[in-house]
C-alpha cells in the first residue's frame, strides 16, 4: 500500500457500499481504481498523469463519472454519515480558486457552473454541514460571490430536528432564525452589529465552531480540491464527497 491509498480497514467499509451487480465483462479491481481517483485529487494532476499502476486513465475517469451519475459517491457519504448521533451541527462555507482548466468556455445550456467573481478572482464556494467533531454530513456548491444565507436556508432541510446550530454572522437572518425555531433548533449565531434586537448567544458554544474550519483545512490538503480543476461542478462535488466519506470512515 502506497501513501494516501485506502487501508484494509477503509476498504472493508467501502467495498460493501459499491455497486455489486456486474453485467457483461467483470470490472477491473475497484480498489485500484478508487486509489487512482484519490491519487488524482490528492495531487491535483491531470487524469493522463495518474501513474499507470492504477490502470488506464480512461478507466479511472469513466468509472468516476459513471458512479457520480449513478449516485454512488452520494450514497457512500450518506451511508457512513448515518452514524451521526449528536445535538450540535455547524454550517459554513469556504472558497476555492478555479483553475483556468476548470474555467472552460461555457457551452449552450451550461448555465450553472457554480463559478463566480469574488475577491479571489474566479472562485467556487463550498458549503458544508458538519457535526460537533467536524465530520461532514452534507456538502453543496455555489458561485464564489454568492451569499451564505440563501444556501444556509437550503442546508437547514438537512439538519435533524432539535439540537443546536452553530453558524457565523453571515447566517444571521430573520428567515434562518425563524426556520430553526420551527424545527425546535437553537440557532447559536452571533448577531450582526446592525441588529437592534438581542438574541440568546453562547460564546462558549461558538468556540466549538472551529471544528468546521478544521474540516475545510483537512479537505484542502488535497490539491485537487484546494483548487478546482473540473469544469463540471458535479464532478468537483463528487470528489469532495469521496474525500468527506473517507474522513468519516477514519473517524468510525
Amino acid at each position: 500500500m502506497r501513501r494516501h491509498e485506502l487501508t484494509d480497514e477503509e476498504w472493508a467499509i467501502i467495498a460493501p457500499l459499491l455497486p455489486n451487480k456486474v453485467r457483461g465483462v467483470a470490472r477491473v479491481d475497484d480498489r485500484r481504481v478508487i486509489n487512482g481517483i484519490l491519487r488524482r485529487f490528492r495531487t491535483g494532476a491531470p487524469w493522463r498523469d495518474v501513474p499507470e499502476r492504477y490502470g488506464p486513465r480512461t478507466t479511472l475517469y469513466n468509472r468516476f463519472v459513471r458512479w457520480r451519475a449513478a449516485g454512488v459517491w452520494d450514497r457512500l457519504l450518506e451511508a457512513v454519515s448515518a452514524a451521526y448521533d449528536g445535538d450540535i451541527v455547524m454550517i459554513d462555507s469556504s472558497c476555492v480558486r478555479v483553475h483556468q482548466h476548470g474555467a472552460a468556455i461555457k457551452k449552450r445550456g451550461d448555465n450553472d457552473r457554480c463559478m463566480g467573481r469574488s475577491r479571489g478572482g474566479l472562485t467556487t464556494k463550498i458549503h458544508a454541514v458538519v457535526d460537533a467533531e467536524g465530520r461532514p454530513i452534507h456538502l453543496t456548491l455555489s458561485a464564489g460571490q454568492a451569499g451564505d444565507a440563501p444556501v444556509g436556508r437550503e442546508l437547514l432541510a438537512r439538519l435533524p430536528a432539535g439540537g443546536i446550530l452553530l453558524a457565523d454572522k453571515a447566517c444571521d437572518t430573520d428567515a434562518i432564525r425563524a426556520e430553526t425555531a420551527e424545527r425546535g433548533t437553537f440557532a447559536n449565531v452571533p448577531p450582526r452589529v446592525i441588529r437592534k434586537r438581542t438574541f440568546a448567544f453562547s460564546h462558549w458554544l461558538y468556540r466549538q465552531r472551529n471544528a468546521i474550519e478544521l474540516f475545510f483545512n483537512h479537505i484542502k490538503q488535497m490539491r485537487g480540491l484546494a483548487t478546482r480543476y473540473d469544469r463540471r461542478p458535479e464532478n468537483f462535488l463528487a470528489a469532495l464527497k469521496l474525500a468527506a466519506a473517507r474522513i468519516w470512515i477514519n473517524a468510525l
